[in-house]
């Protein structure tokens, strides 16, 4: 006798409410999470000790924070940084991105782990594409809702919706922890960030994302959110689990 089939988990129907242009419009969350490993060189010496004191001196990290560094800065000192865009460039285009990456927006960012979030109260309209820089410290980025978990390493690139929660949380962690970042921790990671136009037919198209979907009337409203369900949700920091808003 065969063993019963489990039942199918119940996808949330997730609506992201952004600003194109000077007009609110909807559009579906994706899924779709697009990952690899591209060959970048490990950073100078020097350029690492000079972001983990501004990370201690400057930024205070505390668990779960995600913050900016100077990126003028960095690439002044990073000889190889032509060589990580070029990388992560080159793979974009295996993705039928084109030349978006170019285009678009980058920050360098610094993390000590980080609390499960969205971004589409702030990123609606974009894409995000990272790429980490450190080593392989036990850290993972998971994507609660898709299962989705992908292991840091020095070149790991992502290409991932704004509106999808995640984290980075210890590998094999059921969620996120402070006490996984205590100070006695060597925890931080450092990635840099593009931001893509999610409205790009080249974007929307890998992601497969749909537009105008049946929104909570997108023109009366004055901000980006998220809605899950028909109702505006947030993001629970330490299970990933949405929540009603408020």
């Amino acid at each position: 006798m065969s063993p019963p089939t489990p039942p199918q988990r119940v996808r949330d129907h997730l609506v992201s409410c952004f600003w194109s242009s000077n007009a609110m419009r909807s559009r579906s969350v994706s899924e779709v999470v697009l990952s690899g490993r591209v060959d970048v060189p490990v950073p100078p010496a020097r350029l690492v000790a000079d972001w983990e004191r501004e990370i201690s001196s400057h930024l205070g990290l505390e668990p779960g924070d995600v913050e900016a560094l100077p990126l003028v800065r960095a690439r002044a000192r990073w000889p190889d940084y032509k060589r990580c865009v070029q990388a992560v460039a080159d793979w974009t285009r295996t993705l039928g991105l084109g030349d978006v990456l170019g285009s678009s927006d980058v920050a360098l960012m610094a993390c000590r782990g980080a609390r499960y979030h969205h971004d589409g109260a702030q990123y609606g309209a974009k894409a995000f594409c990272n790429l980490f820089v450190s080593e392989d410290k036990g850290l993972d980025v998971h994507f609660p809702c898709t299962g989705h978990r992908i292991p840091l390493e020095r070149g790991t690139v992502l290409v991932f919706d704004t509106g999808q929660p995640h984290a980075v949380v210890r590998r094999g962690s059921s969620g996120f922890h402070a006490a996984d970042f205590g100070p006695e921790q060597d925890c931080s990671q450092l990635f840099l960030t593009w931001e893509l136009p999610i409205e790009d037919t080249r974007v929307a198209r890998a992601l497969q994302v749909g537009f105008d979907v049946d929104a909570p009337t997108p023109a009366q409203m004055n901000e980006e959110q998220v809605w899950v369900n028909g109702e505006q949700a947030s993001v629970c920091p330490e299970s990933g689990r949405w929540c009603r808003a408020g």
